[in-house]
């Protein structure tokens, strides 16, 4: 419990810096860029997050997971690493076309190509990032992090500025993607080599199977909503609800995923102790829970003020669309931290079922309801569909504390 307080005072800070940079960057972007121009760079950013879900190899999962020494496997996870990047770019680069096409948006297209660069950066970085998770220093990650926040805060700012361009937000990725690299090799160690070892790269992908899945899933259940909306209401549309969406799961996620990333490790090492493992969860699950509902209701009730005061009087659609998210931020942040449990356990198979539920649950009412309600009709599907994985979280977490196979 101990170690769980620290990480989470450590991974709270960087969040609370984070969401707070990433507030004022929405802020002040949403008066130098249109709905339009966020809409645009959301379908930019929908296309990336699905080719990196389909091809997540689950290695830094594998990396915590694994009770050997991190050196083993740290060339693996690089050559895989690499290797992923320059296929989501190529990728990308091929599929653009089509997914201008598919969202009736032209505009796209060239930031489509653009920012393809970026996971072909990330795949260079140093897989040895992980071990601030993996040794509990979350400390070192807060500074590592932040600052590479920061640069790309600042150069998305800056150049919006200037150019007024949608093209500030990915020069902004780039940024910060390619100090990462720097730092990911000149602060962390090991350093990795290019070793190809196709026995140990079978065993990585073997074991991530159920990861790649699980992201696959879980992307269809975090974007199928801002798919439809620029399929069927466009650009401006999608830029509303995306925007809307961000403010509205700005402190509820957070709260969530500090908890999930801090608490996984942690789990990790108490596996041997199921009384103490069941303590530990729950205390900390009441905690989060607690939090989350509250900064939630916040949102709800202040809505119409934090739109006009973050975003100005061109984003008062937004009102009624952040009033609902607000609600399935609170539903979506308290499911949240049972799935660090499940990591832990080495059950990646309750993570995926427990997406699977929800996707399912979005699918059937979203596109009549966004057909009918517009942007609140599409809030209100992705209530639903959260609502739904409750019970499987619940019977999961039964079976695991009560030692069911």
């Amino acid at each position: 419990m101990k170690d769980t307080v620290k990480g989470v005072t450590w991974m709270g800070s960087f969040r609370a810096v984070n969401r707070g940079l990433t507030l004022i960057k929405t802020a002040i972007l949403a008066r130098l860029l249109t709905p339009a121009q966020f809409g645009v760079f959301g379908i930019a950013t929908l296309a990336l997050g699905l080719l990196e879900v389909i091809t997540e190899t689950g290695i830094n999962i594998f990396l915590i997971q694994d009770a050997g020494e991190l050196d083993e496997y740290v060339d693996t996870a690089w050559i895989v690493s690499i290797g992923r990047g320059i296929l989501i770019t190529l990728l990308m680069l091929a599929a653009s076309p089509f997914i201008a096409s598919f969202f009736r948006s032209p505009e796209s297209l060239r930031i489509l190509i653009f920012i393809s660069f970026v996971p072909f950066l990330r795949g260079f970085l140093n897989p040895s990032e992980v071990k601030f998770q993996k040794e509990l220093t979350f400390n070192k990650e807060f500074w590592f992090r932040s600052s590479i926040l920061l640069v790309d805060t600042a150069v998305a700012v800056w150049l919006s500025f200037l150019t007024r361009s949608v093209f500030a937000l990915v020069w902004g990725l780039i940024a910060g993607a390619f100090l990462e690299l720097i730092l990911s090799f000149t602060l962390i160690k090991p350093k990795p080599k290019l070793i190809f070892e196709k026995e140990k790269i079978k065993r990585v992908i073997n074991r991530g199977k159920w990861v790649t899945a699980a992201g696959f899933f879980n992307y269809l259940f975090q974007n199928g909503d801002n798919a439809v909306v620029g399929r069927l209401l466009g650009e401006a549309s999608l830029g509303i609800y995306s925007v809307a969406y961000k403010i509205s799961s700005l402190p509820i996620s957070e709260v969530s995923d500090v908890f999930v990333k801090v608490t996984f490790p942690v789990y990790v090492k108490i596996l041997g102790d199921l009384k103490r493992l069941k303590t530990a969860f729950f205390k900390t699950y009441l905690v989060s829970s607690i939090l989350i509902t509250l900064l939630g209701l916040i949102i709800y009730i202040f809505s119409k003020e934090i739109v006009l005061i973050v975003l100005g009087p061109r984003w008062i659609e937004a009102i009624p669309v952040l009033k609902v998210l607000s609600l399935f931020g609170i539903i979506k942040g308290i499911a949240g931290p049972p799935l660090s449990l499940f990591l832990a356990v080495g059950k990646q198979e309750y993570v995926t079922a427990t997406t699977l539920v929800g996707i399912l649950a979005l699918a059937i009412p979203i596109i009549p309801l966004t057909h009918k309600y517009g942007l609140i009709g599409t809030g209100m599907a992705v209530v639903v569909s959260s609502l739904a994985t409750f019970p499987i979280i619940a019977y999961y977490i039964w079976k695991i504390f009560s030692g069911k196979k």
